[in-house]
């Protein structure tokens, strides 16, 4: 039965299209595209995979989260609902090894080392772009190069035509769960060389859906519960607000912008034993200011200084009556700044060199809590060769880790230098297709959590380290009249290993437990992607992406164990998914799938920790209405289509069928 359900939409995902662009009038998704560039082209050797425009609009996704599950060799780690918990791995490393950027600049948790994409809002999101290894650029930050994987979200930058000074956006979206959203974007044109921008929105949502709980004993398939029940303490209530200015200057830009997100959770709980409740809320205040001044001297001298200060709060409580109760407030502040240059020797020779420091310091209302703080700096140089068709780039980076506790010994200094090498070359005379490669080595320090928490953490740990390997090709089609606008594929096929990883080890009585450099984890695997653009008939553009990837990502820790060489929990195998948007005049039809396919949910590969593969379907129609200088849409949404019962994590289920309006007015 599963099988045919994920053949059938991957069949009619071959058959259509993506990148409407060179097909359609300009629009103002096509001006805002600007934004996105954020050096010369030329450099880039590893082409990102993206999402931008009204291809992220038509996506039926609320958050960020929703977005990233149509990339390949990404896992998405959703507790369900509007407020659960989201976060992301890429290729298997571990979600602490993934950079996430806001307009360029890394978003950080120094508590857990993990980001919460949930709280992101596609409302003012222009592009969304995933890249493996590192964004190939060489002009960017020490930090741009440290992480294993890398995740860049460009909010709207405001572009005007002549005679415009304003422009107005305001969205209502409403639906199941007594989902409403409403929220407003304002941009305004002071000068000829600034320009400001205001977004903000508000969240409100119960949570509560029903869903099918049924389990069954492994080895006699006697059925323990079968019930329909609804989900609790999912409820949500969340305020974003960000307000910023925008500069040209001679020779250079500058940006700054000040970023607010408050919340009110319930945490929805495992369902286990029949119990449905739990007592766990959170409160969240997280406020950033960062800015960004770039500009060039002369034709050959760039530079670049950022800056950030970041203060989030987080308050934890558990009201669970058959647990200890929890009443924690966690305060972190972090503090940084980054310089970048490049230099181009000459027209096919570039060289660049960054530094960038970042301070962390964290509170908590715990007994025994050591106040730790944390100074990181990060040094880089980095080089980029065009030689013809041949496009070569390496780096280096050097990190120095100095942290300071109270009320405990200071753990020691630590250094890492982590080297890449990025390769594409292009065999034909047609561009449009390329042979790539990269070796790569990065790590990730251990988190506040991993290095202090009381009666579990361990200041001696040591960094975690991954090597990647990668090798791919990559075709675009210049194809741009008939009835086959645009083609392209993608297929990369890839071995990381993740040595020295950090675990909870149970240590003395079974109640305590510590954190260890116990894990090696190696992974295989194969990411493809293809998009496909037709024009059947006048006027009528069909437009799809199809990705897929396959991973094997073993535990390969110690011989002895039961699970050496098994498939690590929540990684499946086959994964997928598949858009089809079709676009006629003012309307909008678009159909999206997602397949993840069989996967374990402990170390052990066995009967009892298997987890059946799950997909959902999710469908909306969309009608865009003009007239003068306004225009206003109508979107309606249906998603899990056809009602499947899944969990993305055992215990937490999804949301069943659920319906979405969303209103769109714009100046």
């Amino acid at each position: 039965m599963i099988k045919k359900a994920v053949i059938a939409p991957l069949c009619v995902a071959v058959l259509s299209a993506h990148a409407q662009s060179g097909v359609l009038p300009l629009d103002s998704v096509q001006r805002l595209q600007e934004v996105v560039v954020v050096s010369d082209s030329r450099q880039s050797v590893i082409p990102s995979q993206q999402l931008q425009g009204d291809e992220l609009r038509r996506l039926n996704s609320l958050s960020v989260a929703d977005a990233l599950r149509f990339f390949a060799g990404v896992q998405l780690k959703d507790y369900g609902g509007v407020g659960g918990i989201k976060t992301v791995n890429i290729r298997s490393m571990g979600t602490n090894h993934v950079g996430v950027f806001y307009d360029g600049i890394q978003l950080s948790n120094a508590q857990n080392g993990q980001v919460d994409l949930g709280m992101f809002s596609l409302d003012n999101m222009q592009a969304i772009s995933l890249y493996n290894g590192q964004k190939s650029q060489i002009f960017q930050s020490a930090k741009d190069f440290n992480s294993a994987g890398s995740i860049y979200m460009w909010t709207r930058r405001p572009e005007f035509t002549p005679g415009e000074t304003f422009h107005v956006k305001a969205t209502l979206k409403g639906g199941s769960f007594d989902l409403v959203n409403p929220a407003l974007l304002i941009e305004l044109k002071l000068s000829d060389k600034v320009k400001a921008s205001f977004s903000g929105e508000w969240v409100s949502s119960s949570g509560k859906y029903k869903f099918r709980y049924r389990r069954k004993a492994v080895m006699t398939d006697e059925i323990m519960y079968d019930t329909t029940a609804v989900r609790q303490n999912g409820d949500i209530r969340a305020t974003r607000m960000e307000a910023a200015l925008f500069g040209d200057i001679s020779g250079g830009k500058w940006m700054l912008k000040a970023y607010n997100y408050t919340s009110e959770r319930g945490v929805p709980g495992a369902i286990v034993n029949n119990v449905w409740r739990r007592g766990e809320r959170i409160w969240d205040n997280n406020s950033f200011v960062q800015g960004s001044i770039e500009k060039d001297f002369g034709k050959k001298y760039h530079a670049r200084l950022a800056a950030k200060y970041a203060y989030y709060l987080t308050k934890y409580v558990n009201r669970d009556t058959t647990v200890m109760a929890i009443d924690n407030v966690y305060r972190q502040q972090e503090f940084y700044l980054s310089t970048s240059h490049l230099y181009n020797i000459t027209p096919f020779w570039d060289v660049s060199a960054a530094y960038d420091v970042q301070w962390n310091k964290m509170n908590a209302d715990m007994y025994g809590f050591v106040y730790p703080t944390r100074w990181h700096h990060f040094a880089s140089v980095a080089t980029a060769l065009r030689l013809g068709r041949l496009k070569m780039q390496g780096s280096v980076v050097f990190n120095y880790v100095r942290d300071r506790v109270r009320l405990a010994a200071s753990p020691g200094d630590k250094t890492v230098w982590t080297p890449a090498f990025f390769v594409s070359y292009a065999p034909f005379r047609d561009a449009g297709f390329s042979i790539r490669g990269f070796v790569k080595r990065s790590f990730r320090m251990p988190t506040f959590n991993d290095l202090y928490y009381a009666e579990m953490g361990n200041s001696q740990l040591r960094p975690e380290y991954t090597n990647q390997y990668d090798i791919g090709l990559a075709y675009k089609s210049r194809t741009r009249r008939g009835f086959l606008t645009e083609w392209a594929v993608q297929v990369d096929g890839y071995y990381n290993t993740v040595h020295d990883k950090i675990v909870a080890y149970p240590k003395g009585a079974q109640f305590r437990w510590t954190m260890l450099n116990l894990g090696r984890v190696h992974i295989k695997g194969i990411d493809a992607t293809a998009s496909l653009t037709v024009n059947p008939v006048r006027e009528l553009f069909i437009t799809t992406r199809l990705q897929y990837t396959y991973q094997e990502a073993m535990d390969v820790t110690n011989p002895s164990d039961t699970y050496y060489r098994d498939q690590i929990p929540y990684i499946p195998w086959h994964s997928g998914s598949a858009a089809v948007q079709a676009v006629w005049r003012s309307w909008n039809l678009n159909y999206s799938f997602i397949y993840t396919g069989e996967r374990y949910n402990q170390q052990e590969n066995i009967v009892y920790n298997h987890t059946q593969p799950w997909y959902t379907s999710d469908l909306s129609l969309s009608k865009e209405f003009s007239w003068s200088r306004y225009t206003a849409r109508v979107q309606l949404e249906v998603n899990n289509l056809f009602s499947q019962d899944y969990d993305v994590i055992l215990n937490y289920p999804m949301p069943k069928r659920n319906y979405r309006v969303t209103l769109t007015f714009e100046i």
